[in-house]
């Protein structure tokens, strides 16, 4: 692919962007407030899936397989 058409797709994909978000009647200066707040909240979306989300997976998926009827191994069992 050239570099030319990178550019100008990548141009595209910003142009669709400023269209579908309705930023491009927006100041310089609040466009730039606008991507920094939203890009903001998208990175913390993203740490808070990676980091907080699989915890919270793991706990509920003990607490409905102890529910359902998997128990546990006693651990009388493992010191006899």
């Amino acid at each position: 692919m050239d570099f030319k058409n990178v550019k100008e797709y990548l141009g595209w994909l910003y142009y669709q962007y400023l269209l579908i978000t309705s930023i491009y009647v927006l100041e310089p200066w609040e466009q730039s407030i606008f991507n920094s707040v939203l890009f903001s909240i998208l990175a913390m979306v993203v740490y808070t899936s990676y980091m907080v989300v699989p915890v919270h997976v793991h706990l509920a998926l003990e607490v409905f397989s102890g529910i359902c009827g998997e128990q546990p191994e006693s651990t009388m069992a493992l010191m006899n």
